[in-house]
């Protein structure tokens, strides 16, 4: 079913630009933006990166409209397992992020940040280990940060820690199909998601077999879906997880988790542990581990509150603009 865009006045009268401040600095920022949409179906939410293109951006607001003005595909299950998320922080912090994901039996571990060591992240995945135990369930996300050979390096520091399996080592597919040769004897799976998100055709990494799973994101792929689309013509398993999102957007990828034939895997929508403030009074956060299945509203004494300056407010207003103007350009005529 081909989207119906909404007139952008309809977009813009809902509106509310928020900044969240974050718990721990993650990615680079301290502070997450993002805009929230109220359309016929509930509350959605648009809240690309602020470094991405017109072009990229606007798929995020392809998703944002399809879960705002669309009935979404029908829930599978009630309730969504999820993991722990570990920023690239000092293996002393680590148990203080751990324990801010109630009942979580699985963590992923930010690895290859900028500036870091190796010695670093392994000092990290080791005091993860440690903290969750022999029976804890432990992957690191490298965002595409390692060359082939360092991979392969950081793979063999990594593997007495049994590791799930490493998303996203090196950026390219070309690299991911080699190192996927290389390791295939250690028993590691190798998982894709900034090929598949970030990706012309999400699809060519499954043809070249340079993954075991996919990662997915409801945002960046432009909605449940087209991500449910991409999953099933991948043919692969698939693990759903956020983009920093607020509790509005994480709700999205819960729908997306809840509607997927198969979860073989906890997801990565746990994230609103590492926000301080939140749009609804009560966050999506993980209770023994899980996440109901369900729309989330937004408060309005909490839009207020995180307000976002008027000048960015003005910002995020252009680029809505932007965004959907190229949605009509490519809207079928």
């Amino acid at each position: 079913m081909v989207l119906t865009l909404p007139p952008l006045t309809e977009l813009l009268a809902s509106a509310r630009v928020v900044a969240l401040p974050l718990a721990t600095r993650f990615r680079g920022i301290d502070v997450r933006e993002a805009v929230l949409l109220e359309g016929p179906q509930g509350w959605t939410e648009f809240s690309p990166f602020t470094e991405y293109d017109d072009e990229e951006a606007a798929t995020w607001l392809a998703a944002a409209i399809d879960y705002g003005w669309r009935e979404q595909p029908p829930a599978l299950r009630t309730e969504i397992p999820v993991n722990a998320t570990v920023p690239a922080v000092a293996a002393a912090s680590v148990a203080e992020i751990l324990a801010r994901f109630d009942g979580c039996r699985t963590a992923k571990v930010k690895v290859a940040e900028r500036g870091q060591s190796l010695d670093e992240d392994v000092a990290r995945v080791h005091a993860v280990r440690a903290a969750m135990g022999p029976e804890g369930r432990i992957r690191v996300d490298a965002n595409g940060g390692w060359n082939l050979d360092e991979a392969e390096h950081a793979i063999h520091a990594l593997a007495d820690c049994d590791l799930e399996y490493v998303e996203q080592p090196c950026a390219s597919i070309e690299e991911l199909a080699e190192l996927r040769r290389r390791v295939k004897y250690m028993g590691i799976p190798i998982a894709a998601d900034e090929s598949v998100r970030k990706a012309a055709d999400p699809l060519a990494v499954a043809r070249a077999g340079a993954a075991d799973l996919l990662v997915v994101k409801a945002q960046p792929l432009g909605g449940v879906r087209r991500a449910l689309e991409i999953v099933s013509e991948a043919g692969l398993p698939a693990v759903v997880s956020s983009a920093l999102d607020t509790s509005v957007g994480l709700a999205m990828g819960v729908s997306l988790a809840a509607a997927l034939p198969d979860l073989t895997y906890d997801c990565g929508l746990g994230t609103a542990a590492l926000l301080a403030g939140d749009v609804t009074a009560t966050p999506l956060l993980p209770r023994g581990g899980m996440l109901p299945v369900g729309r989330v509203g937004a408060d309005p004494s909490l839009l207020d509150e995180f307000a976002a300056p008027a000048d960015r407010e003005q910002w995020w207003h252009e680029r809505i603009a932007r965004c959907h103007a190229v949605l009509s350009a490519a809207a079928p005529r």
